[in-house]
Order: C-alpha cells, then structure tokens, then sequence
C-alpha cells in the first residue's frame, strides 16, 4: 500500500508533511517534482518517535509556480507516490502575507483525481488578491489587496481581451493604501474571455494579474460560481459571468444569447 502523509500548514505559508514509515530504512526524502518541466525538490524526511518521518517545506525554499507530485524515496530505491492523509490548512484561510519580500508566494496540497497527493504552487511579485465579488445593474466589483509593490497616483486597471488581437479596456479604479476596488460595466465588453489586471505603478510599472490565492482551494474553478448577467450592448443580447481559470486567476466571460 502506497504510503500517505498529513499535511500541516503554517501561518507563513510552509508546509510540513508527515509520512506514514513502509518500512524502510533512512536515508530518506520527500520528492517534489513539478508536473510540466520534471523540476525536483528534495527534502530530507527524519524518523519521528511515533514511527512517521517528517519532511519540512518552509516558505523560504523556493518552489516554482506549478502543480508538484510528491513521492517518498528511502535510500536508493525508486520513488513512491504519496497518498493524502489528513490536511491541516486552517492557517491558509484569510492568511495576510506581509509582502516584504516583494512576492507571496502560495502552496496548498490537495488530492488529485487519481488520489494522489499534489501541491499547487504560486509564487507572484507582485501579488494583487481578489476578495469580496459583487454583481449589481451590470457592473461587477471587485474589492482585493495588493501585496509586493505600492500604487501611485497614476495606477490603472486594465481588462484585456483573451482574443490575440482583442483589445485592453480600462477599468475603474479606486485605491486606499493597498487595497483596491476595480469596477466593470459588462456593456462595455464584446463576446469573448477578459482577463482582469492592475498596473499599481501605471503603463511603465509592472503588470499584476488579479487571482485569489490566500485560502485553503486548491482549485477555485469548479467551487466558486457567480451568477450570469444579461445585458445589451452594441444592440447585442450577451450575458457576462465572472469566473476563476485553473489557475485562479480572475476572468469574465461574455457569451452571446443567441
């Protein structure tokens, strides 16, 4: 039976994995490795006196964006995929990271449809999280917190057209300190996919693609809906829903009623 580990987090964002012991003998890692380009982190697992080695990822080492497979490898033999145990994540929930080091980064484990155990990684500088969503008169709000860099007067926001050629459109912003409120008129918008982005230091300053990373959900796409809104523009019936992608990134999409 393939080995499982418990997976607690901590308030700064590290994780600490308790593996259940197959019965090997030590040395022994926890191996990381990033689906898409086969990157590897190792951390070494040490025995615990209940019988379970333990492995630390504290969120000074560094883990690439991405989705991470985790394996269990003892001494020289092939790695084992690990199964989840018990996650402990209340600490993600509403964390606030200080920003200090002009990035957040974010990692949240969670089982994968083959129930395995994976971790999904985020590491953005800047970082400008999406909160509280409110949909009213064909308008959507978005209220969130930057992290990592500071807005100045000049700071704009931008809703850009999926489309390889579309447009960017202007979005209203508002700002008080770190936070923001960003408002869209869905009429504004044609038929297609709109990303939604800020530019805290204006065109010349750097680009910050709005998401929602500072909770326990791993994938936010098939939990979080959002009612569709019709409405009417350019003489076109379309209706526009907000969304996250797969990678929680924040989206609109505008369909046509016809």
């Amino acid at each position: 039976m393939a080995p499982r580990a418990d997976c607690i987090a901590d308030s700064a964002g590290g994780l600490t994995f308790d593996v259940s012991d197959h019965g090997g003998s030590v040395p022994a890692h926890l191996v990381l490795i990033e689906r898409t380009d086969g990157e590897e982190v190792r951390l070494p697992l040490t025995p615990m006196d209940d019988g379970r080695l333990r492995a630390s990822l504290p969120i000074s080492v560094g883990l690439p964006e991405g989705r991470w497979d985790t394996y269990a490898q003892v001494a020289g033999d092939e790695p084992v995929r690990l199964m989840p145990g018990v996650n402990d994540l209340r600490s993600l929930v509403d964390r606030a990271p200080g920003g200090s080091r002009g990035y957040v980064a974010v990692r949240i484990p969670y089982a994968t449809k083959h129930g395995n155990l994976t971790v999904r990684s985020w590491l953005r500088a800047p970082h400008a999280e999406a909160g509280e969503l409110l949909i009213t008169g064909g308008e959507l709000t978005v209220h969130g917190r930057l992290y990592g860099t500071e807005f100045v007067a000049k700071a704009q926001a931008e809703i850009r057209s999926r489309a390889a050629s579309g447009p960017a459109l202007r979005g209203e912003l508002t700002v008080d300190g770190a936070r923001f409120t960003l408002r869209i008129g869905y009429d504004e918008l044609s038929e297609g996919r709109w990303d939604l982005w800020l530019r805290p230091g204006g065109e010349d300053g750097p680009e910050v693609r709005v998401a929602r990373l500072l909770d326990d959900i791993a994938d936010k796409k098939p939990i979080f809906a959002y009612p569709a809104t019709r409405v009417t523009a350019a003489g076109r019936e379309l209706t526009a829903e907000p969304y996250y992608t797969v990678d929680n990134d924040l989206a609109v999409v505008v369909t046509s009623v016809a």
